[in-house]
């Protein structure tokens, strides 16, 4: 029985132990977790970096979209602190700008970098040396079939074509997305299906549409044996990879990480 008892008391002071050490919470960064890979390979970089470079914890909570995430970097209460985006999301969704609003002489990220500092006071950072710019694509087949090289050669043939896209490329949020492209372009398609981002690649493989939009770095799409269409217009922006930062993190992580920015920009290039 006092084996018993001592073994009870033990648990309880070791309890009590790491319950005191629990509260005892450090400066924190916190960050949301991408719907796509890429974001989430991102964030998980920024993580191990800040965490090892300063003395600062890291805490990566669940997915959210990039539009509701960039609300929560913006708000006057913010619960989330950095993000990955691209300067051609910001121009195009966040700041809900055209690639023709940049001044001349800028460059697309100059002219994002500037106006998300001016605007939402957001620092954004060095480029990651990723371009994930939109582009379409059809399947081998189709491009052979129909002859296509570029997307204008898809204008006369639309109407016998079937576009697939996840959801969000078929929102209002932004310019560079379905309406819009479909109207620069001229073209008609015989059907616009929505489909979960997550099934698209296995939906065009099967059949279940012809034309798709895909980003210039999904691996999948040398695997889909899709062929990309040159974008002849040019209606889709750069898309350079960057890390936004809220305001004033800086300023409240002076003490445990005063080098913040630079621990960050060494995931640039």
């Amino acid at each position: 029985m006092k084996k018993i008892l001592a073994l009870a008391l033990s648990a309880v002071l070791m309890t009590s132990v790491l319950t005191g050490c629990s509260g005892d919470s450090g400066p924190e960064i916190t960050l949301y977790d991408g719907i796509n890979s890429e974001m989430q390979l991102i964030h998980k970089m920024v993580e191990l970096v800040v965490e090892d470079k300063t003395d600062v914890e890291v805490t990566i909570k669940d997915q959210m979209s990039a539009v509701n995430m960039f609300r929560e970097l913006t708000r006057e209460d913010p619960s989330c602190d950095i993000m990955n985006s691209y300067d051609g999301t910001v121009l195009t969704t966040f700041l809900k700008q055209d690639p023709s609003d940049v001044s001349e002489g800028q460059t697309l990220y100059e002219y994002a970098k500037a106006q998300v500092m001016e605007q939402y006071g957001v620092d954004m950072l060095d480029q990651l040396g990723i371009n994930n710019t939109y582009c379409i694509a059809v399947p081998q087949s189709i491009a052979d079939q129909y002859g296509l090289e570029t997307i204008s050669d898809l204008i006369p043939v639309a109407g016998e074509l079937r576009f697939g896209a996840e959801h969000e490329f078929f929102t209002e949020e932004g310019t560079m997305k379905y309406t819009p492209f479909t109207q620069f372009y001229g073209l008609n398609f015989k059907e616009k299906i929505p489909v979960d981002i997550n099934l698209k690649y296995a939906a065009v493989e099967n059949g279940n549409f012809d034309v798709t939009v895909v980003y210039t770095t999904d691996g999948l799409n040398r695997k889909a044996n899709l062929k990309v269409l040159e974008d002849d217009q040019n209606f889709f922006p750069e898309y350079n990879g960057a890390l936004l930062v809220r305001e004033g993190l800086y300023d409240e992580l002076a003490d445990a990480a005063p080098n913040l920015k630079d621990v960050l920009n060494s995931l640039s290039g």
